[in-house]
């Protein structure tokens, strides 16, 4: 079930969320796809996808499938190789953020086509961690 959700901006960084009818005063912070929202003495982080970058990513790369990385980071281990079959959910590698380690699962069937970081290596939102290819299956 979806409550009805709406938000008015009154001056830069604050304005009013409204959910299924309660309004409530909110500052906020964009940078870049990761909005920072400060509502009744807690701050959430929201994380937004631009659906026309998901959509042209997809459109350059048909046939290959990207794991990125949800957070900064750093490759604490890896569990598949290149040429290697997976199924949709198999862990990919474990990533620590901020001391949270997080498993990097397949989002569907294919074959591992690259692995772009190495375990100890860093890297930044959004970054693309694994290549699959839909080859092979």
């Amino acid at each position: 079930m979806f409550a009805p959700i709406a938000f008015s901006q009154q001056t830069e960084g604050r304005g009013v969320l409204t959910i299924d009818g309660e309004s409530a005063p909110v500052r906020f912070a964009i940078d870049g796809e990761v909005i920072h929202v400060h509502i009744r003495d807690r701050t959430r982080i929201l994380h937004y996808r631009d659906p026309l970058r998901t959509l042209a990513c997809a459109n350059n790369k048909p046939h290959h499938l990207m794991a990125r990385a949800p957070m900064p980071g750093l490759v604490v281990t890896t569990s598949v190789l290149p040429g290697q079959a997976v199924s949709a959910g198999t862990p990919l590698m474990k990533i620590e953020s901020m001391k949270l380690e997080t498993i990097i699962r397949s989002p569907r069937d294919g074959v591992i086509d690259r692995i772009h970081f190495n375990e100890g290596e860093s890297f930044e939102q959004d970054a693309v961690l694994v290549t699959l290819s839909e080859e092979g299956r």
